[in-house]
């Protein structure tokens, strides 16, 4: 990283850290508190570290009342995580969708498994309630081959992200989807200090 990258100090444990390393925060008109997760919304910023913890902590010690100078309208902490995290998960399905319409995803277990055979896929996604059978037998060829998957919403919604009825499973071939993916994946895991459903 360059050596003059901004950086910013957490709100929750204080480490100071370049800005794109953080989680920023800025006011809506009417002082309530919106996580900006691309960091493009206008307006001053306030951050955390991307850890569910740190923004826990600044929340109970009412540190973005501090860093805003002014009451701060926000929802519980849990529920403030949650919102986090689900933004997470909805950066995900929008790049997977995105990666389905310019022809970049299969799907399917048994295209899937043969675009792992042919070492074609850079990334798998099973579906949250896929059958535990189907999904040992995806799992089990991806690690053989040395392809991350990981798991994301259920099968009516991985469907709907392809236009198609429901979807167990999809592969991801090699492009830059994968890296933007996988960007995105370690993100919502470090959030949860590794403990999220991916």
């Amino acid at each position: 990283m360059a050596k003059d990258a901004p950086q910013r100090s957490c709100l929750g444990c204080r480490s100071v850290r370049e800005k794109t390393e953080l989680l920023r925060f800025v006011l809506a008109p009417d002082r309530t508190l919106v996580p900006d997760l691309k960091a493009k919304l206008p307006g001053r910023g306030a951050y955390t570290c991307l850890k569910a913890d740190c923004l826990r902590k600044s929340l109970v010690r009412k540190q973005f009342q501090r860093a805003f100078k002014g009451e701060v309208t926000t929802v519980p902490p849990d529920d403030m995580i949650r919102l986090v995290a689900d933004r997470m998960v909805e950066h995900m399905e929008n790049y997977l969708a995105l990666a389905n319409k310019a022809g970049k995803v299969v799907s399917g277990t048994d295209t899937v498994l043969d675009a792992l055979r042919r070492k074609n896929a850079g990334l798998v996604v099973l579906a949250e309630d896929t059958a535990p059978e189907s999904a040992r037998r995806v799992r089990d060829l991806a690690e053989r081959v040395g392809t991350p998957c990981h798991t994301l919403a259920n099968k009516d919604r991985l469907g709907a992200l392809l236009g198609k009825e429901f979807r167990s499973v999809v592969a991801v071939l090699h492009g830059s989807f994968v890296a933007v993916l996988l960007h995105e994946i370690t993100r919502y895991r470090n959030f949860f200090d590794e403990g999220g459903a991916l």
